[in-house]
C-alpha cells in the first residue's frame, strides 16, 4: 500500500467516526429530532422523538413514513417541504409560520398535530433545517420539535376571555365588532345579505328591583341560552351587545329570513316562562327585538346597518314590547 492510499483510508476513516460520533449524539439529545436524506428518508429518530411521538425508530428509519407520527393521513412533514422544495404549500399546512426569506436558513412553524400513537392532540413548535455540501447539494433536513401544547391552550383561554362575556358565556361587544368586521366584508366579497337583530329585556331595572341582582344574572344567563339554542348554523353568532341587550348576527340572511329567527326568539323567551310581576301584566320576561337587513357594499356602511336595527328596536318598545320590527335597507 503507498503513502498516498494510506492517507486516502485515514481520512475515510476520521470520517466515518465523525459521522458515528454525530449520529450517538442526536441519539440522546433531549429535543425530539429526526432527519431526512435527500430522498425523504429517515435516517435518524431520536430517542426524544420516540417518547414524543410513541412512535418507535424501528418503524420508520429507512421510510418515508414519519409522518405516521403526527397525522392519522398522508401528508407532508415541514422537513419534507424543504426535501420537496414546496415552501409554498407552508400557508396552507401549518398554523403559523415565520416569513420565508431564504429557505436554506431553515424554517420555522407551528401547527395542531393528530398524534394517532399518543391519542392526543399536541401543538408543535417546528424546526427545519436543510444541510448541503460544498457545492451546494442538499445532503439532509434535520426537524426539531417542540411541544407547545400547554402554552397554546392557555393562549387560547385568555382569547377566550377576551373576547366572551363572563356572566351568560357568550360572545361579548369585543367579539361581536370583530364578527361584524368579517361578515361584513364577506357580504361585500360576495353580494350577500347581512342581517342584525338587537334583543333587549322588557323592564329589567324592574326585573332586578323586584327579584335582585343575583335573579338577574341568572335571568340574563337564560336568555343568553336560549338565544344560544335558536342558532340553526355555524355562522351566525349571539352575543352580550351591553348590559340587558343582546346581539344576533346572521350572514347571508335576508328581511324574511331575520324576521323568521326573530318570531323563534320570542316564542324561546316565552317558554322559559321567567316569572316577572312587573312586565305590563304580563307576568313573564319578553323581550323586543329590532333588526336591519343590508348588502353590504361602497353605499352603505356597518353603522347605518346597526343603527337601523337600533331604530327597529326602538319602534318595538314603543309599539308595546314582546315583539320585533324588522327594517330593510330602505327603510
Amino acid at each position: 500500500m503507498n503513502k498516498n492510499q494510506g492517507t486516502k483510508n485515514k481520512n475515510v476513516s476520521v470520517s466515518q467516526a465523525d459521522y458515528s460520533f454525530a449520529v450517538n449524539l442526536m441519539q440522546f439529545l433531549v429535543v425530539p429530532t429526526f432527519v431526512l436524506d435527500a430522498e425523504g428518508k429517515v435516517l435518524i429518530w431520536n430517542k426524544a422523538c420516540e417518547r414524543l411521538t410513541g412512535l418507535p425508530a424501528t418503524e420508520v428509519e429507512g421510510t418515508r413514513e414519519h409522518w405516521r407520527a403526527f397525522y392519522d393521513a398522508p401528508r407532508p412533514c415541514l422537513s419534507d417541504l424543504l426535501v420537496q422544495d414546496r415552501m409554498t404549500d407552508v400557508d396552507s399546512l401549518y398554523a403559523a409560520h415565520d416569513k420565508i426569506t431564504n429557505q436554506s436558513h431553515g424554517i420555522h412553524a407551528e401547527n395542531w398535530c393528530v398524534m394517532p400513537r399518543l391519542g392526543a392532540q399536541l401543538y408543535l413548535a417546528i424546526d427545519a433545517g436543510p444541510i448541503y455540501d460544498a457545492q451546494g447539494k442538499l445532503l439532509a433536513v434535520v426537524e426539531t420539535l417542540r411541544d407547545m401544547t400547554s402554552l397554546k391552550r392557555a393562549q387560547q383561554e385568555l382569547e377566550l376571555l377576551a373576547s366572551h362575556d363572563g356572566l351568560t358565556g357568550i360572545v361579548n361587544r369585543r367579539g361581536f365588532d370583530a364578527k361584524m368586521s368579517l361578515e361584513w366584508r364577506k357580504g361585500e366579497a360576495d353580494g350577500q345579505p347581512l342581517s342584525l337583530l338587537l334583543i333587549d329585556v322588557d323592564h329589567f331595572k324592574r326585573f332586578n328591583d323586584t327579584y335582585g341582582h343575583p335573579a338577574g344574572d341568572e335571568c340574563l344567563k337564560s336568555i343568553a341560552t336560549a338565544l344560544f339554542q335558536a342558532t340553526h348554523r355555524p355562522a351566525d353568532l349571539v352575543a352580550r351587545y351591553g348590559g340587558e341587550e343582546f346581539a344576533f348576527v346572521l350572514p347571508s340572511t335576508n328581511q324574511i329570513g331575520a324576521s323568521r329567527v326573530a318570531q323563534r326568539i320570542l316564542e324561546s323567551i316565552a317558554s322559559i316562562a321567567l316569572p316577572h310581576s312587573g312586565n305590563d301584566g304580563l307576568g313573564i320576561v319578553s323581550v323586543s327585538i329590532g333588526g336591519a337587513t343590508v348588502v353590504p357594499s361602497d353605499k352603505t356602511n356597518l353603522s347605518q346597518l346597526i343603527d337601523r336595527a337600533d331604530r327597529g328596536l326602538y319602534e318595538a318598545k314603543h309599539g308595546g314590547r314582546n315583539r320585533f320590527v324588522v327594517l330593510d335597507a330602505d327603510t
